[in-house]
């Protein structure tokens, strides 16, 4: 038994050495792995592939950290904590915090508006008026245009007020007074829609009025009106011409009789007047012959200058 128990503590001292050997083998290879060194090209990539990595970061935060002002627009600011900041951002490059803040641009430039309109005037007849305006929002009060109007704020305010205001202002004038005195109306019209939207916070730098027609009616009546007018004017002159020729008729008999009556004084205190026309006369048939290209050949009694009839008396 004795011999038998030794040979069984000496298997069992054997099999403890045994695995302490194992385990010490196991951790000098652990050792061993902790001291392989990488080769140097795998460092050098990873280096670069992390700085490009924290460049294209950089790049992204610092783009979503700027935005850009136009010319002739300005901007405001919405934060998802505080709402719309009162700020106005003028033209340029600003800063703001990414996903917390958003930039919203208004165009702040002049820009037409056209509205159309059908309304009555003083005398009851129907008129349509198309008005252009220029608008543009007040740069300062943009945040409160945003609240109160949001982006389409001419859409929503222009077409109410214009055509409110067209109806106040033509009801006070006649449809012959909006052709005579339309800058008149323009002026006014243009007053009133600073004065409403102002309230809107909207700036109005120009009103005119682009085109103005009244109903069917309404233009044949003018243009009746306008023929009548004409042939009046025609009828008047036809009579003003006729007592012209008649005042003319007059003053020509008048004229004539005189003549005649001189000329028989004439002839009675001096015979010898009639041989002194006949002279007259002779003298002009002769000058007229004498600028011509023919040769003519007349008589004494041809040219009224036959002297041996002609009797001249002494004037007494």
């Amino acid at each position: 038994r004795a011999g038998k128990s030794g040979a069984q503590g000496h298997e069992a001292r054997g099999k403890r050495s045994a695995g302490a050997g194992g385990v010490g083998a196991t951790m000098e290879n652990l050792k061993n792995m902790k001291n392989i060194k990488m080769p140097k090209g795998g460092g050098v990539a990873g280096g670069l592939g992390g700085l490009l990595a924290a460049a294209g970061l950089g790049i992204y935060t610092l783009s979503n950290c700027l935005f850009n002002v136009e010319g002739g627009h300005r901007a405001i600011v919405f934060n998802r904590v505080v709402g719309i900041k009162e700020n106005v951002y003028e033209e340029g490059t600003h800063l703001m915090v990414p996903w917390f803040e958003r930039p919203i641009i208004y165009d702040v430039r002049l820009r037409p508006q056209q509205i159309s309109s059908a309304t009555g005037t003083r005398d009851l007849q129907t008129v349509n008026i198309t008005l252009r305006v220029l608008s543009r929002p007040k740069p300062n009060r943009l945040p409160e245009v945003y609240r109160t109007l949001g982006m389409n704020y001419e859409q929503r305010v222009l077409p109410s007020i214009i055509t409110e205001t067209l109806k106040s202002v033509i009801a006070q004038y006649n449809a012959s007074q909006l052709l005579t005195m339309r800058e008149a109306v323009s002026a006014e019209v243009m007053r009133r829609l600073k004065t409403r939207a102002m309230y809107f916070n909207i700036e109005m730098d120009d009103v005119s009025i682009k085109e103005l027609t009244f109903g069917k009616d309404y233009t044949q009546a003018v243009e009746s009106k306008q023929v009548a007018q004409q042939e009046a004017e025609r009828a008047k002159f036809y009579v003003e011409r006729a007592e012209q020729e008649k005042k003319s008729a007059i003053i020509r008999a008048q004229g004539e009789a005189q003549s005649a009556k001189l000329i028989g004084q004439a002839i009675a205190n001096n015979p010898s007047f009639i041989t002194l026309r006949k002279i007259e006369a002779a003298r002009a048939i002769g000058q007229i012959i004498s600028r011509s290209n023919n040769r003519v050949f007349l008589n004494t009694d041809s040219l009224l200058l036959n002297l041996s009839d002609l009797k001249v008396d002494k004037a007494r």
